[in-house]
């Protein structure tokens, strides 16, 4: 009964904002779209760049927009629906999870919180694939936990070609199979053979259709953000520390203050939740160190931490945070003190879980808004913006009547302008566009932000249009005396994204 509320509260929590595409979502969607279309896995007809990290996502969307034609398939209404559903089979996956952890009602109250995080819901109507990943990686924790080895494995390859770092919880799953193999050599290795073929399999068939396709095994988004991005040493520490420290978004209720405490809170919470469960549920570690396995990975590489990273391992560090409220609750109703004899009544055990909720339930839900700053007057997560989404499209709106499919239209986001103009794409970050890469890193003194756009990509492809925030271009291109004489400020945005003043739109004289 519950989980039905649940999964009808999660359901509601995403139908009622509607879409709010990212503009990243965008990419795929252009991808799916162009797959229909004929013209192959491709941003831009004609070049074979693999600039998405989310394969098993593009042919998801590509197959479900199948009824309604390649053109006229509404994406962000399809993605919404697909999200959705893969966050009410991810709620249910929470809830099992508690279940076969022994804790049935953390499981619950995770589910809860993922069915109405900020962080779930903007993601989900934001057409990206998180949904899809959180699903898979929580089916293959339980299905490792109950040991069925070649589902397990089907599982971590399908979350593998939905983003390359499920990579880190496959690891963990892998490192758990190979131990018990080694510790029990007769029984265990034929399970550990059952989980490695099918994974090893798919993922080998796919770097084999890539190789063959795209000529590389890396996605070209991957390298392009590591060399176009520009970030202090410890950036991706310091923002994963900041989410550690507020899973539940608690500075939303008491501030900011709270990340310092609510880190040291939550380590001891997941301390005490692997311990007993190391014990009691041998296969339930992989699911509790993952978050922390992210941390350090993500901590170690330093890539630019989009938001939507940071969603990944949130449902199950919040799902481990509560397996240490329900061992640190059965402790103390194990004492002899007087809170201990009242925590052995069922009725106070359900009040004391239900008040657990209802706090969990206030945190996150101050992070939602009944009248959003931009997009449909629905409420909505706060963080769920689309003002940049919406400037592109705009300026999409705006040039549509103006190029071809020949036109070459260059831009630092390429999403909604990409999927709403029927132009050539020019990536400047390279994400879409693997010439642009050589032309990075750039000077320090061109970054006014973590991005700036190169000169020199442009000048060596002299585009039609270049599309780009005042705020990209500040301290190089639009400094740049052969710039200015090659190219006209045609239109102009009024934004103040990023710092930005305006987007701004130039056109090749």
């Amino acid at each position: 009964m519950l989980v039905a509320l649940i999964v009808i509260l999660a359901l509601a929590a995403r139908l009622i904002p509607g879409p709010r595409t990212i503009d990243d979502a965008y990419i795929t969607f252009r991808y799916a779209r162009n797959l229909l279309a004929g013209n192959g896995f491709v941003f831009n007809p004609g070049e074979r760049v693999l600039g998405t990290t989310t394969p098993l996502f593009t042919f998801i969307l590509a197959a479900a927009a199948l009824p309604f034609g390649g053109g006229a398939a509404p994406f962000p209404v399809i993605a919404l629906v697909l999200a959705t559903l893969f966050d009410l089979g991810a709620c249910v996956t929470l809830a099992t999870l508690g279940r076969a952890f022994g804790r049935p009602a953390a499981g619950l109250v995770a589910a809860l919180a993922w069915a109405i995080a900020p962080s779930s819901v903007t993601f989900a109507i934001g057409g990206l694939e998180t949904s899809l990943f959180v699903f898979l990686i929580a089916l293959a924790f339980l299905a490792h936990i109950r040991e069925r080895t070649l589902l397990t494995g089907v599982l971590c390859s399908l979350a593998a070609l939905t983003r390359p770092d499920a990579l880190i919880p496959v690891a963990l799953i892998a490192l758990d199979c190979a131990w018990r193999a080694l510790r029990a050599l007769r029984d265990r290795w034929r399970a550990f053979v059952r989980f490695a073929v099918p994974l090893a399999a798919l993922l080998v068939a796919w770097a084999a259709f890539a190789w063959f396709y795209f000529g590389a095994l890396v996605p070209q988004s991957m390298l392009a953000k590591g060399a176009a991005y520009r970030l202090p040493d410890d950036a991706a520490f310091i923002r994963l520390i900041q989410a550690y420290g507020t899973p539940f978004m608690e500075d939303e209720l008491v501030g900011t203050w709270w990340i310092a405490p609510g880190l040291v809170f939550s380590m001891a919470l997941t301390l005490l939740a692997l311990t007993r469960l190391a014990r009691r549920v041998p296969t339930a570690w992989p699911a509790l160190v993952y978050p922390w396995a992210f941390l350090v990975v993500f901590s170690a590489a330093n890539p630019l931490i989009f938001r939507w990273y940071l969603a990944e391992p949130l449902p199950f560090y919040m799902l481990s945070i509560l397996i240490g409220v329900g061992e640190f609750s059965h402790d103390v109703a194990d004492s002899d003190t007087l809170y201990g004899g009242v925590l052995r009544q069922p009725l106070a055990a359900r009040v004391g879980w239900a008040t657990v909720a209802a706090l969990i339930v206030a945190a996150l839900g101050a992070g939602w808004v009944l009248h959003p700053a931009d997009g449909a007057d629905r409420p909505a997560p706060e963080m769920a913006w689309v003002r940049l989404e919406e400037a592109y499209t705009e300026v999409a709106r705006r040039l549509a009547p103006q190029v071809t499919e020949r036109t070459v239209v260059a831009a630092g986001d390429v999403g909604a302008l990409g999927y709403f103009l029927d132009a050539h794409i020019l990536d400047l970050v390279g994400l879409n566009s693997k010439e642009v890469t050589q032309y990075y890193p750039l000077p320090d003194e061109m970054y006014v932000i973590n991005y700036a756009v190169p000169p020199g990509a442009v000048f060596a492809a002299m585009p039609d249009y270049v599309v780009l925030l005042e705020v990209y271009g500040r301290n190089g291109l639009l400094k740049e005396a052969k710039f200015a004489q090659a190219y006209d400020l045609v239109d102009r945005i009024d934004t103040d994204m990023y710092g930005s003043d305006g987007l701004l739109v130039y056109r090749r004289r």
